[in-house]
């Protein structure tokens, strides 16, 4: 199972997804990491403790991650997925991919339809994280965290395709660990120069760039699905 279709073992290859899905993280998190930076009190942004502070947000994102993968995976053993139910799942999770480049770069919003089923159970946990603001020690940064990893985002769904196809809880967590792992070090870098990348964040061209990225990873990914792309032909 390879979300890259670069013929990586599993856990690396979630690891890779997820840094090449930074630009993505840094278009549709990054104002988030803003947010919680510009909320620390002046006095307590000291280099020091605001890594602290963003680790542990991160932190509490990527257990979120994890929690949600087992959870899909255990789905997963409930049904006997076929050949034919895997190779679905992979073209779900290009397609996946391809809706999130389209709204990246605002060219189609279509997007929006799928992450409105995560939308319902996000408002009943945003109060909870809204009570946690301002954040001033890390342990209120992991709790922060961990709700902020159930916004609904398009690129956590495309990964929680290959969770459910392994049927398996604790790999299943593994995977969105190594996925998670792979998204921090653009959110660690949006969460310290919060203002600098602003503009570049909004910019036409970058968000133009993320968008024809990640559309040629995911036709690539189908190509590799048909039977020349296999190994061997």
């Amino acid at each position: 199972m390879d979300p890259t279709g670069l013929g990586l073992p599993p856990l690396l290859a979630a690891f890779v997804f997820g840094l090449l899905g930074g630009a993505h993280c840094i278009g549709m998190c990054g104002g988030i990491m803003s947010a919680l930076t510009f909320a620390v009190p002046p006095s307590m942004r000291s280099p020091a403790r605001l890594s602290g502070l963003l680790l542990g947000y991160n932190l509490g994102r990527i257990f979120s991650y994890m929690a949600a993968g087992a959870l899909v995976a255990s789905l997963g053993t409930l049904v006997a997925l076929t050949p034919a139910a895997r190779v679905g799942l992979q073209v779900f999770a290009a397609i996946m991919l391809i809706l999130m480049a389209l709204y990246i770069a605002n060219w189609w919003k279509g997007l929006l339809r799928v992450e409105a089923l995560g939308r319902r159970l996000w408002r009943h946990l945003e109060p909870f994280g809204k009570r946690l603001m301002p954040v001033v020690n890390v342990p209120q940064a992991i709790a922060l965290g961990a709700v902020w990893g159930w916004l609904p985002c398009g690129l956590v769904y495309s990964m929680l395709a290959w969770s459910l196809a392994t049927a398996d809880p604790l790999f299943g967590a593994a995977l969105m660990a190594a996925f998670g792992l792979g998204t921090l070090p653009s959110l660690l870098v949006t969460g310290f120069t919060a203002r600098q990348l602003g503009a570049l964040i909004r910019h036409p061209a970058t968000r133009t760039l993320a968008a024809l990225t990640i559309i040629g990873f995911a036709l690539w990914q189908l190509a590799m699905l048909l039977p020349l792309g296999a190994p061997g032909h």
